[in-house]
């Protein structure tokens, strides 16, 4: 399935929405779980658009903006409706044998792994460039989200009195790795441009990345707790 984002008109609109779901969802419930770590990185990203921090602002604020409307789309579309990539998600979201330390990550996998990739060429398209003039920027919200990954495994972990090298959730969180996710969003949006003249390859190729990224959310949304 290839998804449609939803129409937003910029970050602060981005923002607004977050925080409107967040004040909406249960702070158990998974998407919520995820949407306060999105919403801080967004937050920072609007921040660093308005000191100018990117070379680029207006590029980054639009991928910043197109990278959204696919998290916010699917989110709000329902299990059935949402692409691969977010089902398990919105599927477990309510189980209490998973920890928010796995629902964080299932939101980034999903919002990287196959989102990012089309939001690059959703941007390249808005801003009629090539995908390479989006690489700095690209590369600086890459950054940022890395911070906050850092941020949230060190927030979300259990402590050190109850997690040790046999808790299934240091093996779990140490085998998924955001700069690999980045580095084949990367890759992804380059051959998705490549293809943007041939809708059926387009097609087959987002709707293969799509599944690839929802498998490995069933692996980080595996129940750990009884």
């Amino acid at each position: 399935m290839t998804t449609r984002a939803m129409e937003v008109n910029d970050v602060d609109d981005v923002v607004a929405r977050m925080r409107a779901l967040d004040a909406a969802l249960p702070p158990r419930d998974g998407v919520a779980v995820f949407n306060r770590v999105y919403l801080t990185v967004t937050e920072e990203l609007r921040r660093r658009i308005a000191t100018r921090a990117f070379a680029d602002p207006a590029g980054a604020a639009e991928l910043g903006t197109r990278f959204a409307a696919r998290y916010l789309a699917a989110v709000t579309a329902g299990p059935r409706d949402a692409p691969a990539c977010w089902r398990p998600l919105l599927q477990l979201r309510h189980h209490r044998g998973i920890r928010p330390l796995q629902f964080a990550l299932a939101g980034i996998n999903a919002h990287v792994g196959h989102d990012l990739a089309l939001a690059v060429v959703d941007a390249a398209r808005a801003l009629d460039r090539e995908p390479p003039s989006l690489e700095r920027d690209f590369d600086r919200v890459g950054e940022l989200l890395t911070a906050i990954e850092e941020r949230v495994r060190e927030e979300l972990m259990p402590g050190p009195d109850l997690l040790d090298i046999a808790d299934p959730l240091t093996h779990l969180a140490g085998a998924w790795s955001l700069d690999r996710a980045r580095d084949a969003a990367w890759a992804a949006s380059r051959v998705l441009w490549s293809l943007r003249g041939l809708p059926e390859m387009y097609e087959e190729f987002t709707e293969k990345l799509d599944t690839g990224v929802g498998l490995i959310g069933r692996f980080l949304l595996t129940p750990l707790d009884r």
